[in-house]
């Protein structure tokens, strides 16, 4: 049988990007800024024009959107303050009222995380950790062929977890101490206009550090020994198979720097639990979002969980 055509769309804070996927594999895209101060419904106005402007004919539409979902109301939660009116948006019931497909909607980084678990650097594995640094730090969990939601919407939600490296400091959500609070792009940038007073963001901290300036590796440093503290206490929980990350310019020195103190902190029991960079680049939130909607078409067709 062949697998259904799929349209997929990531939302974000500045951009929204649209696609049409089958199998995990992205057919054709298009992406356009998102009208964030215009409010919900323009979101959704865009994001509906997107996807009618790639043609063919998919059969469900799936979608990456930052906030929380409700698994029992499908509604969003704990919504991003960067698109306005956002909280309690139905975005399946929107996009079925402007495209006449059924859909499905779940947090851009749990998306993140189904596509690169289904489709990407954790295909086939049973336990797979999802990780995006950025500007924030958001996290996923597949296991058993699941992707795990929580009774909130939360699970995985790794940015919020307690780290020493991070005491004392505040996080956006509202507490302190949290993994986000030292590890994510804004922070970062923070951090070394602390060192050094000069208040640069976060591609520029990157650069500087890969042009040998001490306080950007230094807090560069210091922000991937905090993640990879972090990770391990969600390995020596959940016991993975591998732990996927992606997000943007930081990664691959924020990945140098969470080996060690991952290493350091995970359980000797573990053994290697492999830290690995996401395959599927930026197309991994579509390809998530494009699987969820084939679940929710076809409920029968996703694993059952098994007890090994």
């Amino acid at each position: 049988m062949t697998a259904p055509l799929l349209a997929a769309v990531d939302i974000g804070g500045t951009k929204t990007a649209a696609a049409l996927v089958r199998a995990g594999a992205v057919l054709a895209r298009t992406q356009a800024p998102t009208p964030a101060r215009d409010g919900a419904a323009a979101v959704l106005d865009r994001a509906a024009a997107l996807v009618r402007s790639l043609g063919d004919a998919p059969v469900a539409v799936g979608v990456g959107a930052p906030g929380l979902v409700d698994p029992a109301t499908g509604l969003l939660t704990a919504a991003t303050s960067s698109i306005s009116d956002w909280s309690r948006v139905d975005v399946p019931g929107a996009l079925r009222a402007r495209l006449d497909l059924p859909g499905a909607v779940l947090n851009d980084v749990q998306a993140f995380t189904l596509g690169e678990a289904v489709h990407g650097a954790g295909r086939g594995l049973p336990t797979v950790i999802g990780v995006a640094v950025g500007t924030g730090i958001g996290g996923g969990v597949h296991a058993a062929g699941r992707l795990l939601t929580g009774r909130r919407g939360a699970a995985g939600h790794l940015g919020h977890v307690p780290v020493p490296q991070a005491v004392g400091r505040p996080c956006p959500c509202g507490a302190t101490g949290h993994v986000e609070a030292v590890a994510a792009g804004p922070a970062v940038a923070a951090r070394y206009a602390e060192r050094t007073g000069e208040p640069v963001d976060l591609p520029e901290v990157v650069r500087r550090a890969r042009a040998g300036d001490e306080a950007a590796r230094t807090v560069l440093s210091e922000a991937g020994a905090a993640l990879g503290t972090a990770l391990a206490g969600l390995a020596n929980t959940l016991d993975p198979d591998r732990i996927v990350i992606g997000g943007g310019a930081a990664v691959p020195e924020v990945l140098a720097a969470a080996g060690p103190a991952f290493a350091a902190a995970c359980m000797p029991v573990l053994g290697p639990v492999p830290l690995v960079p996401a395959a599927l680049g930026g197309d991994a939130a579509l390809v998530g979002a494009a699987e969820a909607a084939r679940r929710a078409l076809d409920p029968a067709a996703v694993p059952t969980p098994e007890i090994r």
